[in-house]
């Protein structure tokens, strides 16, 4: 019992100390400058010239990113010494936890294009140390279901005004509604108001109708779709604020948890050595007063067949 309590007292002050470290800003500032530097070593890599001239300075650079990124991958670790589950409960902490020990791969440590786009994904790491920033790539995730319902709708306008626009326009326009794919394509650019102008004229020369063609999808593309994006996107950002608040308080319950946990365990642990101590008390005066009031023990009263009784009995007749 003793040996758990002092591990457990141990695994405490560790992850105590760690966390100490993790909280620190200085802490931040260094991680946030090997992951910009890191970010740097990959765009000079891209000219041939410098990657071949400072070769051995790059490769020592990369070398001290790996090692740098080690160690706060270790400190990190051991400040959930005492609850090594709350770690792995974070994505974002298996998302670096697999960034970092990726470099320590056979396969994709002698894989080039691997490599590079994994020490690539050592910038997304940025968001970790970045709130704001971890927000809005929360919000991303959680608008692609959104995202995939709006594209589908776009899609299917898209379609039926790229036919009506065959239709119309395939033998006077050829070059931009010639087919279904350039049809497509033209909207698809008029989408952003691209050469709107050029589109509108070049339609009213054919019919002085197809105002209403322009209009109507400008009107459902540009400002219905792209608004109706911008609610998902909206939605989505107020639920990702919202998970990373209850997250931060999450987290912050858990630090606090082992400690109290250990004060009720202690102040339990004291309650029952006194409890214990007063039934022992408790014990010992009973045994006094029971000597007390026991007398000495009589001659036990002979039996009732004996000869002695028989012959009373006897001279009494």
């Amino acid at each position: 019992m003793s040996d758990r309590i002092q591990t457990s007292t141990g695994r405490e002050r560790l992850a105590a100390r760690c966390r100490d470290v993790c909280e620190a800003p200085v802490f931040a500032l260094c991680v946030m400058s090997v992951i910009l530097l890191n970010a740097v070593l990959l765009g000079v890599e891209t000219y041939s010239g410098l990657s071949v001239e400072y070769g051995i300075l790059l490769h020592c650079a990369e070398r001290f990113c790996v090692v740098a990124f080690t160690l706060e991958m270790l400190v990190r670790l051991g400040a959930h010494a005492d609850r090594p589950k709350a770690f792995f409960r974070d994505p974002w902490n298996v998302f670096d936890l697999l960034v970092v020990s990726s470099a320590f791969v056979p396969f994709l440590r002698e894989n080039t294009t691997l490599l590079r786009l994994l020490r690539l994904a050592r910038v997304l790491r940025t968001a970790k140390f970045m709130p704001q920033l971890r927000v809005l790539l929360v919000a991303v995730g959680r608008s692609l279901p959104g995202t995939v319902s709006f594209l589908f709708v776009g899609a299917l306008i898209l379609y039926v005004y790229a036919m009506i626009g065959w239709i119309c326009f395939a033998g006077h326009d050829p070059a931009h509604y010639g087919s279904l794919g350039r049809a497509g394509l033209t909207l698809f650019l008029l989408m952003t108001l691209e050469g709107l102008g050029d589109a509108v004229h070049a339609g009213l020369a054919v019919s002085p109708f197809s105002i209403l063609y322009y209009a109507s999808y400008v009107l459902l593309a540009s400002f219905v779709l792209v608004n109706v994006l911008i609610g998902v996107v909206l939605n989505a950002l107020e639920e990702a604020r919202e998970m990373e608040e209850d997250a931060k308080r999450a987290e912050e319950a858990a630090a606090r948890r082992p400690a109290g946990d250990a004060d009720t365990a202690r102040a339990a642990g004291e309650g029952a050595d006194e409890l214990r101590l007063r039934i022992a008390a408790v014990r010992r005066a009973l045994d006094d007063m029971e000597a007390q009031l026991d007398p000495s023990p009589a001659a036990p009263p002979p039996p009732t067949g004996s000869p002695s009784l028989a012959g009373a009995s006897a001279g009494s007749r």
